[in-house]
């Protein structure tokens, strides 16, 4: 008997214009969520790895015929997909977190028992400030007066500004991702002046295949350098492994749960940090992620606090800490 699954593009109404170093957003965000037999998914797909919520409705539809009825044998139906069809990492992952989600419903236990982590675990979320100006972005920095970590976007002529204009407003301990704007020069004479202002990490300094020069900014940077767009799966982190401190994990750049769990068992064989990160997506993908910050260092788990119309509700926030939904499955509402 095949399999019934449906998937649904739903637009994401943005709070305020969302801008990174390489492009600005429009005032919302288009996101997939995919249902199997009872379980759900989400997918937020970034062009930048060439994935559009069309190209993963698509691939949801090839990707259909690979599923059986044995759909508790999760690592089995996965690998199915991977043979199925190359990449389409963002659509695996919502398949991947759907199937997730059913198990844990029928077996009546949240993603972090299924997995035997301990919820009290999780770490505070970053929350994001996107770029704009300087002004701008402190006021923004106010407005997040709930958040005790801030994750700065940079990438401009006026870097150094900023993060001066930010120190001005907040204390808080800031994360910079530059989002692959920098030459790793310019990283290395730019994370100098940023260490001065108490910034912890810099987020992917330098283009994703730039592998030399992220070991250039490492070797002469004073603060933890975290690749995430020069790693996208687990078979990526051994060539990194010497040229990063820590790498972040997306579940719809990775291609799902099962390989964000390889990745960060991988990671720690190679004894790098890990955070888990997010694009704009539901308090559904949201949720998932953070079933897994148990067993990282660092969450930008932010995406769901970006947008006005989000159509669940999940994982929760005291000052900051990740608070899991003890419900079934992923647990959202």
């Amino acid at each position: 008997m095949k399999v019934k699954i449906t998937s649904k593009i739903t637009k994401l109404q943005l709070n305020h214009p969302f801008k990174i170093s390489r492009r600005a957003s429009d005032a919302y965000r288009e996101v997939i969520f995919v249902e199997i037999d009872g379980g759900i998914g989400e997918a937020a797909p970034a062009k930048f790895y060439g994935e559009t919520v069309q190209t993963v409705a698509s691939a949801v539809e090839t990707l259909a015929s690979a599923l059986d009825e044995n759909l508790d044998e999760i690592q089995d139906v996965m690998a199915g997909i991977e043979s199925t069809l190359d990449a389409n990492y963002a659509a695996k992952s919502a398949i991947d977190m759907a199937l997730h989600d059913r198990l844990g419903k029928k077996l009546g236990v949240p993603l972090y028992k299924l997995w035997g982590l301990n919820p009290q675990k999780t770490p505070c979320t970053s929350f994001t400030i996107g770029l704009d100006e300087p002004a701008v972005m402190a006021e923004k920095a106010l407005q997040a007066e709930a958040y005790p970590i801030l994750k700065v976007k940079l990438g401009t002529p006026r870097d150094i500004e900023i993060i001066r204009t930010l120190r001005n407003v907040t204390d808080k301990p800031i994360y910079v991702d530059a989002n692959t704007a920098w030459t790793p020069k310019e990283a290395v004479d730019k994370i100098r002046e940023l260490a001065q202002y108490g910034v912890e990490l810099i987020e992917q300094p330098t283009k994703p295949d730039d592998i030399n020069g992220l070991r250039f900014v490492r070797e002469n940077s004073e603060l933890p350098i975290i690749a995430d767009e020069s790693v996208k799966r687990a078979g990526d982190i051994p060539a990194l492994a010497e040229a990063v401190d820590g790498i972040n994990i997306k579940l719809v750049k990775c291609g799902g749960l099962l390989e964000a769990l390889r990745m960060i068992h991988v990671a720690r064989a190679h004894g790098l940090l890990v955070m888990i990160g997010c694009m704009i997506e539901s308090s559904l993908g949201i949720t998932a992620a953070a079933h897994l910050t148990p067993l990282v260092d660092y969450a930008d788990l932010d995406g769901n606090l970006l947008i006005s119309n989000d159509p669940y509700t999940g994982v929760t926030l005291d000052n900051g800490k990740l608070i899991l939904p003890d419900r079934p499955g992923i647990g959202i509402l």
